[in-house]
């Protein structure tokens, strides 16, 4: 396991870009050449013993972050947590699993399928949480996950790695709005998630989301290349509580519909 929190980001954030470009371009217009602070990086994985939220945690946990907050995602059938560095410079850690007993036995049969192919010796790799797809996988199943779980056919196809990584916008040096931000975006060319609105989130519940609809990339399937939705970049503000501190959590009703990001647009 990586020893160093900078390290392993840096790593996250070089795959990241490859299955997102146009996070990078995102960098530039946001920053403009100055840092980008991350407020936070996502990861997705399944409720099955070898693989559940806490193999994917004690990546972060070996390295100083501690378990922050219990969520719940009814519809979707998905837990997370959320964990924080003792360093509030470095970014939290949102990690959700899909509870997979609550789907048809095809589902379940297909998921601890391409569980079986995964290598033991790869979960404790440096490299585990971004090191993508373990499994063979076909168009076929591809689209009957897809049916089922966007979810569960986001990480079939696309594997482990940061589902998406987010600026914090409390600490750009041109921006103080989400508003500002999100018609940034737009401007340059770049397509926002509108589920539930573009902004999700209020400065009441202390944390304003937005995030773009995830690139496109073309993934090899066992009986082919093709094209499908990847990572996408989020933006947030967060608001003081009222000890004066900035809000770490997260608003599980905004967060709900963050995960749409990845869907399939028609």
């Amino acid at each position: 396991m990586h020893t160093d929190v900078n390290t392993l980001f840096a790593a996250m954030w070089q795959d990241y870009i490859k299955m997102t470009p146009s996070a990078a371009k995102i960098h530039q217009l946001l920053g403009k050449g100055a840092p980008i602070i991350n407020d936070h990086i996502a990861l997705r994985t399944f409720n099955i013993a070898k693989v559940n939220l806490s193999v994917l945690a004690k990546h972060f946990t070996s390295i100083g972050y501690v378990d922050c907050g219990d969520y719940k995602f009814e519809q979707k059938k998905l837990v997370a947590k959320h964990f924080e560095h003792p360093d509030p410079t470095q970014p939290k850690v949102f990690i959700s699993e899909l509870l997979v007993e609550e789907f048809s036995p095809e589902l379940q049969q297909t998921i601890n399928g391409f569980i079986d192919q995964v290598d033991e010796s790869a979960l404790v790799a440096d490299n585990f949480i971004y090191s993508g797809r373990h499994w063979q996988l076909d168009k076929a199943t591809y689209q009957a996950l897809l049916a089922e779980s966007e979810y569960a056919a986001w990480v079939a196809a696309i594997g482990y790695r940061a589902n998406h990584f987010t600026v914090s916008i409390n600490d750009l040096p041109d921006f103080e709005r989400i508003e500002d931000v999100n018609q940034a975006l737009k401007d340059a060319g770049f397509v926002l998630n509108a589920s539930g609105g573009e902004i999700k989130g209020t400065p009441e519940v202390l944390l304003e989301q937005s995030s773009t609809m995830a690139d496109k990339v073309v993934v090899s399937f066992t009986d082919g290349d093709a094209e499908i939705p990847s990572c996408f970049y989020e933006f947030a503000r967060r608001y003081p509580m009222e000890n004066g501190k900035l809000y770490t959590g997260f608003v599980a009703a905004s967060a709900d519909k963050i995960f749409e990001s990845t869907n399939v647009m028609m």
